[in-house]
């Protein structure tokens, strides 16, 4: 009965229907005019994306109706570092590039009529990094860093543009809110509800650029102010 719109993404993504997440808030927003769909997986990179794509968008659902947009949310972790604690999620710059590259052709070709918005990975606060206890490693050091982080906001960037798909530059937003590593970021990396405030105020940015919006979107039933007090089953019949 509604259309839908897929967060397809990491640990970020797959986050973002808590308690003040930017996938509940854009849920919120479209309420009786469009489903948000979560597709996050926790950890994972663009070459893992890649491998289960075909999975988490199967054949049969092209069938259908295109959704109205997908999100992409990944380069978090593939700009771990390749010598600290998280290599095995590292995948290199110009590899990260084209499998953004790979996924956006994906999707352009299951669904042509589906606007496709890259997300930029966030900044990293990296003394929050060392001081999260679910990061292994005694060096002392943080296994991401901002610099690599902004490399790779860069890349996905110049992704979108080459693709001519939009993009939200989380990397840069971020760092404009006043003391941004600890207001915006709970460990370093996954966004505090002010962080997730600003992640759904520029999807939703540009998804109004296209002209989605809950007022701009159909209701799928009659909403309470249709129905006549004096015959409310006249409102149901068509």
């Amino acid at each position: 009965m509604r259309p839908k719109i897929y967060l397809f993404g990491d640990s970020i993504t797959e986050e973002s229907f808590g308690d003040g997440g930017w996938g509940a808030s854009l849920a919120n927003h479209f309420a009786r005019t469009a489903d948000v769909v979560l597709r996050g997986y926790s950890g994972y990179n663009t070459r893992w994306a890649l491998k289960v794509i075909d999975k988490v968008f199967p054949a049969e659902e092209s069938g259908g109706d295109a959704p109205l947009a997908v999100t992409v949310f990944f380069g978090a972790n593939d700009a771990c570092l390749p010598d600290r604690s998280a290599a095995f999620q590292h995948v290199p710059l110009d590899e990260y590039k084209k499998n953004l590259n790979s996924i956006v052709s994906f999707l352009k070709r299951r669904w042509p009529t589906t606007l496709i918005v890259l997300i930029t990975p966030p900044p990293i606060d990296e003394d929050g990094r060392i001081l999260c206890p679910f990061v292994e490693d005694n060096s002392g050091l943080p296994e991401r860093t901002n610099e690599s982080a902004g490399s790779y906001a860069k890349a996905c960037l110049a992704v979108a543009s080459d693709s001519q798909v939009f993009a939200v530059d989380i990397w840069t937003k971020m760092q404009q809110f006043p003391g941004w590593h600890k207001a915006c970021l709970r460990d370093g990396l996954h966004p505090t509800p002010d962080g997730n405030k600003i992640v759904f105020e520029e999807v939703l940015e540009k998804l109004k650029e296209k002209g989605l919006s809950s007022e701009n979107l159909p209701s799928d039933l009659p909403l309470l102010a249709e129905i006549d007090p004096n015959d409310p089953l006249k409102a149901f019949e068509n």
